[in-house]
């Protein structure tokens, strides 16, 4: 279950950012040091019990005679944020596309291939995912199994949540669907989910998933194309105040309806309090993967936009990166967002469509951190390549990329990095 709400500790985020504690060092305390923030400021980060304890001046928090901190991190020449967050991935599909033939659902493949999925993520700096996971049809329940597997094997690492997805859920055929779905919410699915597109009747599925899901207390999660207005104004009049949650995507549809229908839906889905799930690098499996849902119309709407990845090198987009930053780099550079808000649709409003706590770089808040190299958020989203990954205050990731020159009169004016070893040829 997430974390409640994080409240603010005693430690300051003044010059000073000391604790006014004394007692014996926390061994697993960790003080990262010269972080950049968005606001321009340089400063130390201080973590310590999963959470941020306190945020001081460059230096401040390393000579705070109060706290000895475990280890240091040195984070100069990086910009610091709060994690991201992957809403909508497909674990039991992922790392399939170059095997060539239908998709293996083999329990050892499938843990395999989410195991992968899921670090590949958490290297990108996903800290928090949900999968998307097929029940029922030829796989049952054993892929839905499989995932779950490499759920607990990630513990400590990443938090991976699954949604069960049932292919038909109405009708005699749907039966079965139903009774799949309530026994994968027993095994440890925690998301009610599917695609209601391709029921012969998608408001009955709609209504079933809502059934379950007031059931068990879960939230939904449904795969929606969202082309049709008269639909989602079922949608949005049923949902509306459902607790805790109801999220659609990747809505693609959405983008080529006419403008003034859009902006009828967006409102409802506002009033509702819908989550939408854009998926800007491609789309995936179920539905129709034309185009992105119009973010900048649904946020100005009031609809909490959050951004996914998709597919992850399966059919649907044989080369999917499952990059957060990605995502955000496109909402940006083709659908004229800005920086911050294109990196809020991964981080903040995509961690509360995964029912999550929000956080900042501020005492009191989860130590779930980003450290990317450069000083700019938006230069960092266009060469994010070196990046350390922050999970309940301890480092789970790395990637270093290091760029060097031949010996050029163009490099040594510039004073480009040169090659350690020779020169290019």
């Amino acid at each position: 279950m997430p974390d409640s709400q994080p409240q603010p500790s005693h430690s300051s985020s003044g010059p000073s950012g000391s604790s006014g504690s004394s007692g014996p060092a926390d061994p697993a305390a960790l003080l990262l040091c010269g972080a950049r923030l968005t606001d321009g400021r340089t400063v130390d980060v201080r973590l310590g019990g999963g959470r941020i304890e306190a945020v001081g001046t460059a230096g401040s928090l390393a000579t705070d005679a109060t706290r000895v901190c475990g280890a240091r991190v040195d984070l100069s020449g990086y910009l610091l944020l709060p994690a991201p967050a992957e809403p909508h991935t497909h674990s039991d599909t992922a790392l399939s596309a170059e095997n060539g033939g239908p998709v293996s659902y083999d329990p050892q493949d499938v843990q395999r291939r989410a195991t992968e999925a899921a670090l590949l993520q958490l290297g990108h700096g996903a800290t928090a995912q949900r999968a998307h996971v097929r029940v029922g049809d030829v796989q049952g329940l054993s892929a839905l199994a499989a995932v779950l597997r490499a759920r607990r094997a990630l513990r400590g690492l990443a938090e991976l949540t699954a949604v069960a997805m049932p292919r038909l859920l109405t009708g005699v055929a749907g039966a079965d669907g139903l009774a799949m779905l309530r026994d994968a919410l027993k095994m440890g699915a925690s998301v009610v989910g599917g695609c209601p597109d391709l029921d012969p009747d998608p408001t009955g599925y709609v209504e079933a998933v809502l059934e379950v899901a007031a059931e068990h207390g879960c939230p939904v999660d449904l795969h929606t194309d969202a082309a049709d207005p008269t639909r989602l104004a079922r949608l949005a009049a049923v949902a509306g105040g459902m607790r805790p949650g109801v999220t659609l995507g990747p809505c693609g549809g959405l983008g080529r309806l006419p403008a003034d229908t859009v902006t009828r839906i967006a409102d409802q889905l506002a009033a509702a309090g819908v989550t939408v799930v854009c998926l800007p690098q491609g789309g995936c499996g179920g539905v129709d993967r034309r185009g992105t849902a119009p973010v900048r119309l649904l946020r100005s709407a009031g609809v909490q936009v959050a951004a996914g990845s998709g597919a992850l090198r399966d059919v649907s987009n044989p080369v999917g990166r499952g990059d957060p930053l990605e995502a955000a780099y496109l909402l940006a550079s083709r659908h004229g967002m800005r920086p911050e808000d294109a990196y809020d649709t991964v981080s903040s409003s995509a961690r509360a469509a995964l029912g999550l706590p929000e956080v900042r770089v501020e005492a009191g808040f989860p130590a779930e951190l980003l450290a990317v190299r450069g000083d700019r958020l938006a230069g960092a989203l266009s060469l994010a390549y070196s990046r350390i990954v922050v999970h309940r205050g301890r480092v789970v990731a790395r990637t270093s990329a290091v760029r060097e020159y031949c010996n050029t009169a163009a490099g040594s004016e510039l004073g480009l990095p040169r090659q350690g070893r020779g020169e290019l040829s």
